[in-house]
């Protein structure tokens, strides 16, 4: 064992799933996405989630956000049984525990990037004053302290992204879920994502779980797995 993955082992847990399984019903019949995934995820880990299209990736990332729920198992966020939340409750839990970034960034058009970054707290009930001074530190964190004023159209793709990350940080959160944070950007500007994901990584140690179709891109980030015909395995090097 490495010390890497000594350091996972020992750290406390921010996602713990036993046995979960998501099915649906699909015509007279009953599909099943994956059944009986286990994943740990410890503060300050990198994982990233690998596997064919329709293999269910999102899936399981939304349920890790609560976005869903399993059909069966368990899913523990920062010690919280998210699933067994009412929706009220898990929304408030996601604002304030878990960050999320998509491969469409999803900003608002009509706010400025400070404004962008500022959503989360407000919505969470902190003043505007607040918000703002940490917004502006957020925007700095991931060098864009020059940007504030500027929408999102006045954005180049790189910073589109970079703002979607600030605001998935804005409340400190235990861990950041990404669904294809690279997918729609040039190789330069993807690895400057990357390079900015282990960055503040190591400086805030949150978790990150990155869904992504980038090999080069998982296997730098950390432990890497594959998710493929219902099952979430150890990629092999």
């Amino acid at each position: 064992m490495n010390d890497t993955a000594r350091e996972s082992v020992s750290a406390p847990a921010v996602i713990e799933c036993h046995k979960i399984t998501r099915s649906y019903n699909e015509g007279p019949g009953r599909l099943t996405i994956f059944s009986d995934i286990s994943l740990r995820v410890a503060a300050g880990e990198t994982v990233a989630i690998v596997g064919s299209s329709g293999a269910g990736k999102t899936t399981l990332l939304n349920l890790l956000g609560g976005l869903d729920k399993p059909t069966s198992g368990e899913i523990s966020i920062c010690g919280e049984a998210i699933h067994r939340l009412s929706e009220a409750a898990r929304a408030r839990f996601r604002n304030r525990q878990l960050g999320f970034v998509y491969q469409f960034h999803h900003l608002l058009p009509e706010f400025t990037a400070r404004e962008n970054v500022m959503m989360p707290m407000v919505l969470g009930g902190a003043s505007t004053r607040s918000a703002g001074r940490r917004a502006d530190a957020m925007l700095a964190e991931v060098g864009l302290e020059a940007r504030l004023a500027h929408k999102p159209g006045e954005l180049s793709g790189g910073e589109r992204q970079r703002v979607a990350i600030a605001r998935a940080l804005v409340n400190e959160p235990q861990c950041v879920l990404m669904d294809e944070p690279t997918g729609n950007l040039d190789e330069n500007t993807g690895e400057g994502v990357r390079r900015l994901i282990e960055r503040l990584r190591d400086q805030l140690g949150i978790a990150f779980v990155v869904v992504t179709h980038d090999m080069g891109m998982a296997r730098s980030l950390g432990r890497v797995l594959r998710l493929e015909q219902g099952q979430l395995v150890p990629e092999q090097p």
